[in-house]
This record gives structure tokens, C-alpha cells and sequence, in this order.
């Protein structure tokens, strides 16, 4: 089984069997994203614990890409510190910028490492990162600073072409 193959399958299993799905309560805040080129859209709400993300939930319509990506951002960052979480988030936003021409850090990325195809096709990386931008919006709204872990988490947000909706609870 090729590589390319391998990863269709695991975005197709998160896209058939999501993790995390359901936008659950309490929580301190949530971001909608809707990508106008396509019409997928998202909505993701953070629940902290002080600095950690006790729950990243999601809830959105969609093509498989965006909405198994939200599966994987619910898997890879809730329990996290933020200054972990933001590193993940950073390195995902690397991949998907990366026109194809980024080796994942598989041990960093997890299941996201499924997406590297994907960043060969534009179109497709703004479904990728549709639920990624919705996240970072949600997690400032409630309060968690990405600038203080020094990472660039802005790159890659001129892709995303997303219209955004957010609220806190």
C-alpha cells in the first residue's frame, strides 16, 4: 500500500468516524468559520483548565478534508497546554503552506501528517485549515496568547479566505 493511499484512508476514517464531534458546554469560547469559495463550514469551541485546553469541540458541514481536519485538530490538541497546542497548530499551518514540499514531523503532527497531500492542491488546503483558523480565533477569544510562545501562528492565515463568527460564553 502506498503512502498517498495510506493517508486518504485515515482522512476518510476521521471523516466517517470523527473524534470529538459535538459542540459540548461549558465553554469558555468558540469561533465559526465559513469557507466562501466552497461553503464548508465550522465551528469550534475551547474549554480550559487554566493554561491547558481541557476540550476542543467542533461541530460543521462539510467535505471530508475540513471535517476530518477538525477531527484531527480535536485528537492532537485537547489536553494540551497552550504552548504545546500552539506548536501543533503552527507546525499544521507549516505543512499545509508548504505546497507539498514539507516533511512533517510525524511524532509532532500525529494523524495530521494524513494531510500532506493535501497542501499540493490550494484549493484544498483552505479546507484544511478551515477548522485550524476557527480554533486559533476560539482559543484567543478565551484568553490564550499565542504570541507568548513565540510562534508565528499567522502564517499561512492569507490562505484561509474564511468568513468568521465569534463568541464567548
Amino acid at each position: 500500500m502506498q503512502v498517498d493511499q495510506l493517508y486518504q484512508e485515515m482522512i476518510l476514517d476521521h471523516y466517517k468516524h470523527p473524534h470529538g464531534r459535538g459542540l459540548r458546554e461549558p465553554y469558555a469560547a468558540e469561533a465559526h468559520h465559513v469557507n466562501p469559495t466552497c461553503g464548508d463550514e465550522v465551528t469550534v469551541r475551547v474549554t480550559l483548565d487554566g493554561d491547558t485546553l481541557r476540550d476542543v469541540s467542533y461541530d460543521g458541514l462539510g467535505c471530508s478534508i475540513s471535517q476530518a481536519s477538525a477531527s484531527v485538530l480535536h485528537e492532537l490538541l485537547t489536553g494540551r497546554e497552550s504552548a504545546e497546542a500552539f506548536a501543533v497548530h503552527a507546525a499544521f499551518v507549516e505543512l499545509m503552506s508548504g505546497r507539498g514540499q514539507v516533511t512533517p514531523d510525524e511524532e509532532l503532527l500525529g494523524d495530521a501528517v494524513a494531510f500532506a497531500g493535501v497542501a499540493r492542491y490550494p484549493a484544498r488546503v483552505k479546507c484544511a485549515l478551515l477548522p485550524w483558523m476557527a480554533f486559533k480565533d476560539a482559543a484567543a477569544r478565551a484568553g490564550l496568547d499565542a504570541s507568548r510562545t513565540g510562534l508565528d501562528v499567522e502564517a499561512g492565515a492569507e490562505e484561509s479566505n474564511e468568513r468568521s463568527e465569534v463568541k464567548t460564553a
